[in-house]
């Protein structure tokens, strides 16, 4: 693959300096940038990067990126690409997903961004995504279940990875193993647009959950882990700016906070109750809660409704909140193959 100077793996920094990586995750919502540097426990965040683009606004009712989407998702990556040019990154990864997967117009855009930005953005599968999910989010996984369910909720999709879980531990114990894996064209997003008011009533919201249960029945049915949640042996782990949110609204955050949020229990009794609190709300209701603000005050319902769909479906009574993701697991890739290839 050819890169620019902008995003040209290189390798990592000589002379006893640690090596600074960056990873660049362009969703249907969201544009992410995360640096860091290699440490003995993951990776040490040097700087982050966060904002809401809306990339995927229309796209399913349309097949295309839109004119004012593709100019709001330029704007965040030139700003990724003058941070690591103003930090000097020499090994950055940047991927795209479902909006670009889908969009007819996906390819045309990711020329021009590598023109206008110097950033290369690579369209991954959706199997790459949720296996780079799984990765960023292996630390908070509770091994002393024997089975783990990890999904991330996106603008354009939700992912769901079943995971049969090792024994862990520096290497010397058995590995994670993933049995099934699915991506389901629902998202925050694309349900926002195409259900709109009909989540704020408690009838709409209700069907619309009920509908989503369906969605994911099939899953199920491949995953056989319904019996499992029900007897005490799944872990349930969520990583999406849906899980993140509540947890923030749970905890009465008046500003959020990370290091609060990330592995963070959550009791299913809480969700059901944020989340009918938040649909009863009206717009500028849900958009003075400091945790949802303007940005998500219009699609956290939508997000709501398919949590709400995964808990009905997989009865753990509880799961763990991971503020991290995609962009961890690129990171931690990018790392161990350098370390393997003798470079970090």
């Amino acid at each position: 693959m050819e890169h620019s100077a902008a995003d040209r793996p290189q390798a990592p920094r000589e002379h006893g300096e640690a090596p600074l990586y960056g990873a660049l995750d362009l969703g249907t919502n969201n544009c992410r940038l995360l640096l860091a540097t290699p440490a003995a426990d993951g990776i040490r965040v040097i700087e982050a990067f966060s904002r809401v683009t809306r990339l995927g606004e229309g796209l399913a009712a349309t097949g295309v990126l839109s004119p004012d989407a593709i100019d709001r998702s330029l704007d965040a990556l030139r700003q990724c690409a003058q941070r690591l040019q103003r930090r000097g990154v020499r090994r950055v990864r940047a991927v795209a997903t479902e909006a670009c997967r889908r969009a007819s117009n996906g390819e045309a855009f990711l020329h021009r961004v590598h023109r206008e930005t110097g950033i290369r953005l690579e369209t991954i599968s959706a199997e790459d995504e949720a296996r780079l999910a799984l990765t960023g989010c292996a630390p908070l996984l509770d091994r002393s279940r024997p089975y783990a369910l990890v999904f991330d909720i996106g603008g354009g999709s939700t992912e769901l990875v079943k995971v049969r879980l090792g024994s862990g531990g520096n290497g010397t114990g058995t590995a994670d193993t993933v049995e099934a894996l699915a991506s389901l064209p629902v998202g925050v997003v694309t349900l926002a647009e195409s259900e709109g008011s009909r989540l704020e009533t408690p009838e709409g919201y209700a069907a619309i959950t009920g509908r989503l249960v369906e969605t994911f029945r099939p899953f199920e049915r491949q995953a056989g882990l319904e019996p499992v949640a029900a007897g005490g042996g799944l872990h349930l782990l969520g990583t999406s700016g849906t899980v993140t949110t509540l947890a923030g609204v749970h905890l009465d955050l008046l500003r959020y906070d990370r290091s609060q949020v990330d592995g963070l229990v959550l009791d299913f009794d809480d969700i059901a109750a944020i989340s009918r609190r938040l649909a009863r709300a009206t717009h500028t209701e849900r958009a003075a809660i400091p945790c949802v603000g303007d940005g998500r005050a219009d699609l956290v319902v939508a997000g709501c409704a398919i949590l709400e769909a995964i808990c009905h479906l997989w009865p753990a009574g509880r799961l763990t909140v991971a503020d991290r993701g995609v962009r961890e697991g690129v990171l931690l890739s990018m790392m161990q193959a350098d370390r393997m290839a003798g470079k970090a």
